[in-house]
């Protein structure tokens, strides 16, 4: 196969302060309960508990099994910790873990679906620790511990899985093995080895070192071709300094006493230790074609660039994000329990480890979509030797792993609800995947690889100025700030915000710039009652007219506006300066998550009441932005009726949409006119067998503006869903605005979706 680099990209930063900010704003921390039954009338209250609650208690007492279909217990796993082992901050105390046992939790629901509670138990001691989770088993699905040190994560792991029924899993040395070892698959692919005769040294004896030579072993590597060492050098038969249980049983027969003397002609190392471990000696010393996994975090043993410069031939991994191959647990841990929570496995055993890791390995080898295409520099990467471990975000994750895993522990006899069609269960899986989060995340990298120039027009607002610093800081690119040089720098200061390399300030009646904006905006709008002088006034005096100029002059490529100005105002401002791209219709699409689906609704911020012909090209605009997502468009045409009933004017303004989309022979899903629970809900739809669209609806188009303001703000407020937008679309330039007292976040959000361009 052709061999691609994928473009390096740059670590992503943030300040300390807007670490806690994202903590603490709003309801502090990450998590939340919601209730997934009604709870609004005493019907609701006497089913959910007394005296209906008492009919699944008995129906679970008689039958324990029942608890996975009457409780959450099938969808619940435990991230539990002592606080021991922090990332690589040490032992810190259960307390200080807790950030970081929800901040897994979070990426348990993210990525695959599965509810999450984390757990912070207080004690160093191991059997203190096994007497507090071991009878937590009623209460979950499965345990995913974490940030344990060695050696007493072995014991806990082993002990907990002795005593409970529930799979058992020490992210830190599973997880980070899995990964590995799916990389190592490939190398050893690419480098035309054979897993029998290959020699590997593991450089670090705790959780995660011991745990990837117990796979690589289980995976077929000769027990006398593994070495393991650790910082008194290799661990061979007959030392006693440093040893226990667990080094022993890997003590190899070896003449060679340090980590040099064991990579002389070795074929792999896995790095799990410190800095700096590896030098380049080492890496000289190494057989032709050498895999280095240089994992240690946050700063790997060697760089890939300082290895490449030893050698050419070198195969690197690591465990950073802004290099090639990137070992990342969130790789394995939120599918794997996902398999094993779909089968209710009693445990997660080697074989589904195994299994996990050659579903990854073969991930890598197969073409990528579009929605991890776009995290890299213009070209697709492809199976090669930067490109071993499939992405984060890959979207085929979530119906790959689980499946490889289910059938793993049906097949070894863990399984206590066995699968009968897995392509079944596939489809179920996809459904699961929340396309627009990880198309995001793949949209923030597309711009750290093609940095842009954003224009914030209110610059001399904090909140504006928080973003801007945020947006430089994450590597998005250049942030322009619109205001007074002394009223920014102190609102920055006020706000404790340093104006930083990557932020400038425009001050509209000192710019060089300013009258060719004047004499563009007179261009315009000299046929429109505006004289010269208006114009100068516009483009001094106003900030939206001035960062829409700069933009349409090509001096930024992209503007957010819209924190301190109506919607509209901000918009009408706008459109004296930019005009709707040729054949394309402005509209306004926000994007609305609720309880793990996503739907796209338009027209939220233009049409106030569209007429057949707009809603029509409404319709057209919003299935692009939807493809742009990653979704292929089912979309809805809404009313307050449903297929004729009950009549009236609107509903046959809808009509007439679908009947112009059918003489337009446009290549999407669409149908109306429907209601609201039509469009999103099966058994609803399934009362109209002749409906054209083949599942609930993905983007909703809205009779009327203030339906669609409405019912989104609604959500947002009552429903504690997530609205991002409106998305202004249709424009010839990426400009974006913002609802009024918009957070910075948001801000962020939007300056990123428009430096991406996202409305084409």
């Amino acid at each position: 196969m052709t061999e691609q680099k994928p473009a390096r990209r740059p670590r992503p930063s943030f300040t300390d302060q807007e670490a806690l900010s994202f903590h603490s704003q709003g309801k502090p921390g990450k998590l939340e309960v919601v209730p997934t039954k009604p709870m609004a009338t005493q019907r609701d209250l006497s089913l959910a508990y007394s005296p209906g609650v008492a009919v699944p208690v008995k129906a679970i007492a008689e039958n324990p099994a029942t608890a996975f279909d009457y409780t959450t217990r099938g969808n619940m796993v435990a991230v539990i910790s002592n606080g021991t082992a922090i990332l690589g901050l040490g032992d810190l105390g259960a307390l200080a873990s807790k950030p970081v046992m929800e901040g897994k939790a979070v990426l348990f629901k993210r990525f695959a679906d599965v509810d999450c509670i984390d757990l912070e138990v207080d004690t160093k001691d191991a059997d203190q620790f096994i007497n507090a989770v071991r009878y937590l088993g009623p209460s979950f699905g499965g345990i995913n511990l974490e940030d344990i040190k060695a050696p007493e994560c072995f014991i806990i792991e082993q002990r907990l899985k002795e005593l409970m029924d529930i799979p058992v899993f020490h992210d830190d040395q599973h997880g980070t093995a899995i990964i590995a070892a799916a990389g190592l698959f490939n190398a050893l692919k690419i480098t035309g080895r054979d897993i029998s005769s290959t020699r590997l040294v593991v450089n670090g004896a705790g959780a995660a070192g011991i745990a990837c030579v117990e796979l690589v072993k289980a995976m077929g590597f000769a027990p006398n071709n593994v070495i393991l060492c650790d910082t008194k050098g290799v661990v061979y038969q007959g030392r006693t300094e440093g040893m226990n249980q667990w080094k022993s049983a890997h003590a190899a027969i070896t003449e060679a006493r340090s980590l040099a003397d064991a990579l002389e002609g070795a074929d792999v190392i896995f790095g799990l230790s410190v800095k700096g471990a590896l030098t380049d000696a080492m890496v000289r010393s190494m057989a032709p074609n050498p895999i280095i996994f240089a994992m240690a975090n946050p700063d790997p043993e060697i760089t890939p660039d300082d290895a490449h410069a030893v050698r050419d031939d070198v195969i690197m991994a690591t465990g950073r994000s802004d290099y090639p191959n990137q070992v990342n647990n969130v790789l394995g841990f939120p599918f794997i329990f996902r398999g094993a929570l779909d089968v209710q496995a009693t445990s997660i055993n080697m074989e589904m480890k195994i299994a996990a890791a050659r579903a990854l390995a073969d991930l890598a080898q197969e073409d990528v979509p579009d929605e991890v295409a776009t995290a890299y520099q213009g070209a697709r990467p492809r199976f090669g030797r930067e490109y071993i471990i499939p992405a984060p975000f890959d979207p085929r994750l979530i119906t790959r792993i689980p499946v490889a895993v289910a059938k793993a522990a049906m097949e070894t006899g863990v399984a206590r609800r066995p699968i009968a069609d897995l392509e079944a269960y596939r489809v179920q899986l996809s459904a699961r995947r929340d396309p627009v989060a990880g198309t995001l995340a793949q949209i923030y990298n597309k711009v750290r690889a093609y940095p842009k120039r954003i224009v914030f027009a209110e610059g001399e607002e904090e909140a504006v100025i928080r973003a801007a610093a945020s947006f430089v800081n994450q590597g998005l690119g250049t942030a322009i700030l619109v205001g007074r040089e002394d009223r920014v720098q102190a609102a920055a200061a006020f706000a404790g915000v340093e104006l930083r390399e990557g932020i400038e300030i425009q001050n509209a009646r000192l710019s060089p710039r300013t009258n060719a904006y004047a004499q563009l905006l007179y261009d315009r709008l000299q046929r429109r009652g505006y004289l010269m002088r208006d114009c100068v006034r516009l483009a001094s005096l106003d900030r939206n007219h001035f960062a829409a100029a700069m933009v349409a002059l090509g001096d930024a490529d992209g503007m957010v506006t819209g924190l301190t100005r109506n919607y509209s105002i901000a918009l009408e401002d706008v459109r004296r300066v930019v005009d709707a791209k040729p054949g394309h219709r402005v509209i306004g699409v926000s994007i609305v998550v609720a309880r793990g689906r996503t739907v796209l609704v338009a027209d939220t911020a233009i049409h106030d009441m569209p007429t057949s012909e707009e809603l029509a090209g409404i319709a057209v605009e919003a299935a692009s932005v939807a493809r742009r997502f990653g979704y292929e468009p089912r979309v809805a045409m809404l009313a307050y009726s449903t297929f004729g009933h009950p009549e009236g004017e609107r509903s046959e303004r809808v009509r007439d949409a679908v009947r112009i989309l059918d003489r337009q022979h446009v290549d999407f899903e669409y149908d109306g006119e429907m209601a609201a629970d039509v469009a999103l809900s099966r058994e609803a739809m399934a009362l109209y067998p002749f409906c054209r669209l083949s599942g609930p609806a993905n983007v909703l188009i809205m009779p009327a503006f203030h339906s669609a303001s409405i019912s989104t703000k609604m959500l947002q407020e009552l429903g504690g869903a997530t609205v991002i937008g409106p998305i202004l679309v249709g424009l010839d330039k990426p400009i974006q605005i913002v609802p009024l007292a918009a957070k910075d976040s948001d801000l962020v959000n939007m300056a990123v979706l428009a430096a991406f361009n996202v409305g084409g």
